[in-house]
């Protein structure tokens, strides 16, 4: 069967950076639906566009494309009084956007002495991706 649009896919992929780092050691399937619905990079859809099951795919994908840019305002110093006081590195925190309205994840990149600072942009924002697979 060819992937057309509406035609739900199932495909076996590893994903590296531009360092060749593997990025998805424990995921490496993908199922979704085929045709512009927002469920994957759309220059991977255009990539597995019209092939058949078992053919074999690799696409590199920029920032832009991707995850975006890593933004450096994305970035935010808090201060630990105003942090849950078993905080971590590496943890997720959400908040609301008090102007959007929207939730805002923040991953904690480091604690220091009296702050934290936090980082709203995707993990891999500023990341080129390659996706290779079946």
């Amino acid at each position: 069967m060819k992937i057309t649009k509406n035609v739900l896919v199932h495909i076996d992929y590893s994903l590296k950076d531009e360092h060749g780092a593997h990025l998805n050691p424990d995921e490496e399937e993908l199922i979704y639906l085929h045709g512009g619905h927002g469920h994957v990079f759309s220059k991977l859809e255009e990539r597995l566009e019209g092939r058949e099951a078992g053919d074999k795919f690799c696409v590199t994908i920029e920032p832009e494309a991707a995850f975006g840019i890593y933004d450096e305002s994305l970035l935010e110093k808090e201060s630990l009084s105003n942090l849950p006081e078993d905080i971590g590195e590496g943890e997720e925190l959400e908040s609301v956007d008090e102007q959007s309205g929207q939730t805002v994840v923040y991953v904690v990149k480091r604690i220091e002495e009296e702050h934290a600072l936090l980082d709203a942009n995707h993990p891999l924002a500023g990341k080129t991706l390659t996706f290779d697979g079946v």
